[in-house]
């Protein structure tokens, strides 16, 4: 069975790229002259994702008009925030209005290719509460790093600091959205703190490793990697 609906957490403020990007949430920052959450729609629907919701905070409003005015048949709904309510907020807020059981969950500041096809039969079939999509990189210190037992099953997460290689959370995740919203969770948490890093030993979570094209424009170096990368 497949996962037809996605989460896009795009109510970030973009802080560390002001300079680059002032007063618009990180996921509207123009890459070749389109927001960034155009590559990471179209990377959807090119997964076979056909709903959409958009957990949004900062600025909602440039987010819903820009996706009428360049997705006008794309079927989507809406959570907004009144305040932060940290990651997990927003997800538990936006699987509250979710139609399937099984839903994807991705940031709209980061492009991760993922094979959604993969996630969903590894997720679906395994009865899992969360499945992460795992990136092998080399020599970095922006992340923590992620380990698997032999049966993917999530064994540990390290702190951030240099590794030479390692697995990275990156940030596409399979939810069971009943599951999730019956944890009884605070209304304002952090999905990866509070939930994953907390729970992956109580509940069934896998890590799939995806060795896909992998780009986060948090930081203004990486933005512009995206202008060079990401051509139309």
């Amino acid at each position: 069975m497949g996962i037809k609906e996605a989460i896009i957490l795009a109510g970030g403020l973009g802080t560390r790229l002001r300079s680059a990007v002032p007063d618009l949430p990180k996921c509207m920052a123009p890459v070749n002259g389109k927001p960034f959450l155009t590559y990471v729609i179209n990377h959807l629907q090119s997964q076979g994702i056909e709903h959409f919701i958009f957990a949004l905070g900062y600025k909602s409003e440039a987010i819903i008009d820009f996706i009428a005015k360049d997705f006008p048949s794309l079927l989507f709904k809406t959570t907004i925030e009144d305040e932060p309510l940290g990651t997990g907020g927003a997800v538990k807020k936006a699987c509250k209005i979710a139609k399937d059981k099984c839903v994807l969950v991705t940031n709209g500041d980061t492009l991760y290719k993922v094979d959604v096809e993969i996630i969903a039969g590894v997720h679906c079939l395994s009865g899992a509460s969360c499945s992460l999509t795992l990136k092998p990189m080399k020599n970095f210190d922006r992340y923590g790093v992620v380990e698997v037992d032999n049966h993917c099953l999530i064994k540990s997460f390290k702190e951030k600091q240099f590794y030479e290689s390692g697995l990275i959370n990156g940030g596409v995740y399979a939810v069971h959205a009943h599951k999730f919203l019956d944890e009884n969770l605070p209304e304002k948490f952090s999905f990866e703190t509070d939930y994953l890093e907390k729970y992956f030993q109580k509940r069934r979570m896998f890590g799939i490793i995806q060795d896909e094209y992998f780009i986060d424009i948090g930081i203004p170096e990486d933005f512009e990697r995206a202008q060079k990368e990401l051509v139309n």
